[in-house]
C-alpha cells in the first residue's frame, strides 16, 4: 500500500469527514472507495466504447428482424 498526500478544499474535506462518520468508516476508506468507483466507471466506459466500435448496425438489424412481433408482457407494458 502506498501513501498519497491529497489537498482538498475545506468544504470537501468536511463533507468527506461527515459522510465517513455516517458510514462508520475512516475518511481514508471513503476516499479509497470513491477513487475505486471512479476508476471502475471510467474503465467500464472505455470497455463499452471499444466493444461498440466493433459492432455492426447491419448485423444488429438482421438479428432484431428475427425477433417475433408480439405484444409486451402485461408486467412490462407499464
Amino acid at each position: 500500500m502506498s501513501t498519497l498526500s491529497l489537498r482538498l478544499p475545506d468544504s470537501l474535506h468536511e463533507t468527506a469527514r461527515a459522510l465517513a462518520r455516517e458510514e462508520h468508516i475512516s475518511v481514508n476508506q471513503l476516499i479509497s472507495t470513491a477513487v475505486a468507483e471512479k476508476i471502475s466507471a471510467l474503465m467500464t466506459e472505455t470497455y463499452l466504447a471499444k466493444r461498440a466500435a466493433t459492432g455492426s448496425r447491419k448485423e444488429f438489424r438482421d438479428i432484431m428482424s428475427r425477433v417475433p412481433d408480439v405484444p409486451a408482457d402485461p408486467h412490462d407494458a407499464k
